[in-house]
């Protein structure tokens, strides 16, 4: 639905910027256009053009998702407004047109501006990847420092002749909800992870509820979590924060070194134990959180499940948090240039009667590289990813 909402605003865009020509060719070419009764001179002519091309460049930009279309359509809405203002009489009606591009102008600038959530990601990103550099190849012998099932996995992974993972940039899509009765939402996702003597988790969510935009901000740096939440860019909805926060994300960033860095688990500070040849626990510290889990591990030394206790589940307004249960279910191995990782997993809370264990997050990871540079630079990924 967000799709196709995006493109008749476009071409409702496009159509309002053709119609103005009708008065650039009145005011410039002296032509007899009978919708126009009231007369428009030359000068009034320019600004009838100018308009007439604003309104179609926007349309097209916006049509290929560049991220400042907006910026050009801020000025087309100006000029649109004084030309029709010449011939209010004939042009009054293009007024409503122009609301239109006004509310999606806001819009816009509140999704990628410089106070967007998107934008605060890049500039995290960027200040974190900057830091960090790729290290010396990991060998045989670095996997002596593991337990046999994780030795393994890492093994598996690729990780052997390839750099010491120390940072990621990666790409997901899926859905989430917040219990079983909610609707599912659609979502795209861009995270950036560092890995060493920092260990910082930032994570970009542009989701669609009932085709309304929805963009979500993880930041886990330095001793603190956050959780933003706000709904068409513009009404914030949830800010979660605090030491429970911190705790819950800790989890989340150990399951990430387990799922999506396996070769940075070398130099992660996690204390293992081997519970038998497809189990192991481990407890991983970051700052003053010291959390666990238990990986579950096939014959293909493949990790299919991460389940921790430690985790704890906001509410839906972000502010209380209760512990329960989380587990995220995985499947789908596939290489990324030299690395074996599961691309498609579930995110479970294993919640008590009457909600019982459900999956609130299917996601899928779409690309990911390792020890990037950051975003500043040639980007290793895309970042035009439209959101269904």
């Amino acid at each position: 639905m967000r799709v196709a909402v995006r493109w008749i605003l476009i071409t409702v865009v496009a159509l309002h910027g053709l119609v103005h020509l009708l008065g650039a060719a009145k005011g410039l070419g002296g032509a007899e256009v009978s919708q126009l009764g009231e007369p428009i001179g030359s000068g009034a002519g320019v600004v009838w053009l100018a308009a007439a091309s604003l309104l179609v460049g926007t349309a097209l930009l916006w049509a290929s998702s560049v991220e400042w279309w907006w910026r050009i359509g801020a000025v087309a809405l100006v000029a649109s407004q004084v030309s029709i203002l010449t011939s209010w009489t004939d042009a009054g009606v293009g007024t409503v047109a122009n609301a239109v591009l006004l509310a999606a102008v806001v819009h816009g600038g509140a999704s990628s501006g410089r106070r967007s959530y998107r934008a605060e990601f890049r500039r995290r990103s960027q200040a974190a990847l900057a830091r960090v550099v790729p290290d010396v190849a990991v060998s045989e012998a670095d996997l002596a420092r593991l337990p046999d099932p994780v030795a393994a996995y890492v093994r598996a992974s690729g990780a052997v002749g390839q750099a010491h993972v120390r940072n990621l940039h990666a790409y997901v899509s899926g859905r989430l909800r917040g219990a079983p009765t909610e609707r599912w939402m659609t979502f795209r996702g861009e995270q950036v992870s560092t890995f060493g003597a920092e260990f910082d988790r930032l994570f970009f969510i542009d989701a669609t509820a009932r085709g309304v935009p929805v963009d979500v901000l993880h930041v886990f740096a330095g001793p603190s979590a956050t959780m933003r939440v706000k709904v068409a860019s513009l009404l914030r909805l949830i800010d979660a924060h605090g030491p429970q926060m911190d705790q819950g994300e800790t989890v989340t960033v150990f399951n990430d070194l387990c799922v999506l860095a396996p070769a940075a688990l070398l130099d992660a500070p996690v204390v293992w134990q081997t519970l038998d040849r497809h189990h192991v626990r481990g407890s991983f510290t970051r700052g003053v959180h010291t959390v666990a889990a238990e990986l579950t591990f096939n014959d293909a030394h493949e990790l299919v499940d991460f389940v921790s206790d430690d985790r704890l589940r906001a509410s839906a307004d972000g502010r209380r948090f209760v512990p329960q249960r989380w587990s995220t279910p995985l499947q789908r191995y596939r290489t990324f240039g030299a690395r074996r990782l599961a691309t498609l997993g579930e995110g479970r809370w294993h919640a008590p009667a009457p909600e019982g264990e459900f999956p609130y997050i299917d996601f899928q990871v779409d690309d990911i590289a390792y020890n990037v540079e950051p975003l500043g630079s040639p980007q290793r990924l895309r970042a035009d990813r439209e959101i269904p």
